[in-house]
């Protein structure tokens, strides 16, 4: 089987680290992949040659980059005619586009370049209500609806994103799959939970050992509330834990206001905030944390904490999304609605070691069956089977 993958951006955010799981294990299992994608943005990382040096082809698009302005829909045109020629070329059997940029731009380029194709789309999360003002999520809606027609299978990561897809009407809630993320989790599998033999990123940073130590994991973006985190952080820092420390990982339009209320705590409380940018190697960083704290206000299934299952941390977080999927109240981690529930989830887990151990062990489990890489790659290979045999059904004639 040869498989065409189109995605905006190989960043460090959670598409593009399935593709790092999957791909290569696609490889091994005997089929050919090809990856089509944009340029990060500045701060976001690359994970292309970490991709190429597994040995996935990696194919760079011109003008396949974020975002709906002026400038970005011209830079679309170009992109369009860029995937046909790649298409083309490689003559896929199964085209697979991920997010919506990439979605919109890989599925029309595949009607006229691969006709023969099958075509999957997935939802990683969906920016189709609470982003933009309502004409343009309406009108977003719409061109999903149509580009869904078209598609021989849409994917949702998560049981709440298949649902919101219904709702607004992208597809008929049984034309829709779920795909649960997965990932390459044997580095995280394998660490020791107590920290054992030293703690490198800590001492890189001055954290002591026997500190608590809360993560902050992901793009330092508006709807991933890192303002909020830190509010959060900061109530329970200055009252119950003032050894805590917490370790901001990632980048984005909100550094800068992170980085204005940092200035604005109390100084002793502000030594204790660690702002340490993107990490192409996230195992150091969960291995250090003892508390993994999700603030955001959308989300499909975040690949931060099935990482932080896998290296068996807990994780406190917003109950938005496919979280309370992953998620297991008082068993793998503990929920929230709103910031007082946060500031007091975050304490009580805090406060004790014995009950995060034993929500760590539990999530580690359920992230080893679950959310391998191996897992990742026989779902999607069933999924592509599925498009296949409805492509040949219908006479390998393309949805109209």
């Amino acid at each position: 089987m040869r498989v065409a993958r189109v995605l905006t951006r190989l960043n460090l955010g959670g598409p593009a680290r399935q593709v790092l799981a999957s791909d290569p294990e696609l490889l091994a299992r005997g089929h050919d992949v090809r990856v089509l994608c944009g340029t990060p943005e500045p701060g976001e990382g690359d994970l292309a040659d970490a991709l190429a040096h597994a040995g996935v082809e990696v194919r760079r698009i011109p003008g396949l980059v974020r975002g709906i302005g002026p400038r970005a829909l011209l830079a679309g045109r170009g992109a369009r005619r860029a995937l046909e020629a790649e298409l083309r070329d490689f003559a896929p059997d199964i085209v697979h586009t991920h997010a919506s940029k990439a979605g919109a731009l890989g599925r029309a380029a595949a009607r006229p370049a691969v006709p023969g194709a099958a075509r999957v789309h997935t939802f990683h999360g969906h920016v189709l209500e609470g982003y933009f003002a309502a004409p343009l999520s309406l009108a977003l809606q719409e061109l999903e609806r149509r580009a869904a027609r078209r598609t021989d299978r849409v994917v949702a990561v998560s049981e709440a994103t298949r649902a919101d897809l219904a709702r607004l009407g992208v597809a008929p809630r049984d034309a829709i799959e779920v795909s649960p993320p997965g990932l390459d989790l044997g580095a995280l599998l394998a660490l020791d939970a107590d920290r054992r033999g030293g703690c490198p990123f800590r001492r890189a940073h001055a954290i002591p050992p026997d500190e608590p130590l809360v993560g902050v994991l992901g793009r330092l973006a508006p709807v991933k509330r890192p303002r909020l985190a830190l509010r959060i952080f900061a109530r329970v820092a200055a009252s119950e834990f003032p050894r805590a420390h917490v370790v901001f990982a990632g980048d984005g339009a909100e550094r800068g206001g992170l980085e204005a209320d940092v200035a604005a705590l109390p100084p002793s409380l502000a030594g204790r905030v660690h702002l340490v940018g993107a990490l192409s190697d996230v195992v150091p960083f969960h291995r250090a944390i003892d508390v993994l704290l999700g603030t955001s206000s959308s989300e499909g299934m975040p690949v931060a904490m099935i990482e932080a299952a896998a290296a068996a941390r807990p994780v406190v977080s917003t109950a938005v999304g496919g979280v309370p999927e992953l998620v297991r109240p008082g068993v793998t981690g503990l929920l929230a609605a709103e910031e007082e529930g946060l500031v007091a989830a975050l304490a009580a887990l805090l406060g004790d070691p014995d009950q995060r151990a034993s929500l760590g062990a539990r999530a580690r489990r359920i992230a080893r069956e679950r959310h391998s890489a191996a897992a990742l790659c026989d779902r999607l290979l069933g999924i592509y089977e599925r498009a296949l045999a409805s492509r040949a059904r219908a006479g390998d004639t393309p949805p109209a």
